[in-house]
């Protein structure tokens, strides 16, 4: 596929399997692939180390608002899975952002709108040149309101949930399903209510509800998509 490159958006709720359909997407394409959720998931990891919570989960806004120069977010292709890593200030916290300590702060970081804005600056940036593939919450919406492709994920609460203990399980962590699917729906709760960039499908998104699909048949239907475009 050498034809024009384009800005594709895949926005939806937690646990989707957005960031693994980007990423296979991106490869297929030879894409540059952003995951906007590690964006945000490192700077929770950032707040968590620093001390930037309260006792009741709380976020210490000014301390993070002052902090937020020095945190410097980047990816790097990891030559062993061909997938980009994620680094925060030349660390790779790929596997530290994934825990469920982070999963159960982010959204809370997310719903910050300084926070947002620097980052949607920084991912603004990234696709200035098009031939990516971005996902998230607010992408089609917020960050590339002009992306030629807009996808929005969706799948039940239990399934993702159940998505999520199995890849905890995989990589050998904790896992609780009961308290995986309420920090599920907590998420989409909070994710769908906060003030600045609530999580909502764009008017001219194709849906996709991936409660049954394979990896595979997701890829196929992605590709597809992209087709008809360029």
């Amino acid at each position: 596929m050498n034809e024009k490159k384009i800005v594709i958006a895949i926005d939806g709720f937690s646990s989707c399997g957005k960031s693994t359909m980007a990423k296979n997407l991106a490869k297929t394409l030879k894409y540059i692939y952003v995951d906007t959720g590690a964006m945000y998931r490192s700077v929770t990891l950032y707040a968590l180390r620093n001390g930037f919570f309260n006792i009741d989960g709380s976020v210490k806004e000014k301390e993070l608002y002052n902090n937020m120069p020095n945190i410097k977010i980047s990816f790097k292709l990891n030559m062993e899975t061909g997938r980009p890593d994620t680094y925060l200030n030349n660390e790779n916290v790929e596997e530290a952002i994934r825990t469920m300590e982070v999963s159960s702060h982010v959204s809370s970081i997310a719903a910050l709108s300084f926070v947002r804005q620097t980052l949607v600056q920084q991912q603004q940036a990234m696709g200035k040149e098009k031939g990516i593939v971005m996902d998230g919450r607010d992408i089609g919406t917020v960050v590339f309101p002009k992306a030629e492709l807009k996808i929005f994920v969706t799948a039940s609460a239990e399934i993702r949930a159940q998505r999520r203990y199995e890849e905890l399980k995989a990589k050998g962590l904790d896992a609780n399903f009961d308290e995986i699917l309420k920090n599920v729906k907590e998420r989409d709760y909070i994710d769908s209510h906060r003030a600045t960039s609530p999580l909502r499908r764009a008017k001219d998104a194709i849906e996709l509800d991936n409660s049954n699909l394979t990896i595979e048949q997701q890829q196929e239907w992605l590709i597809n998509e992209v087709k008809k475009i360029i």
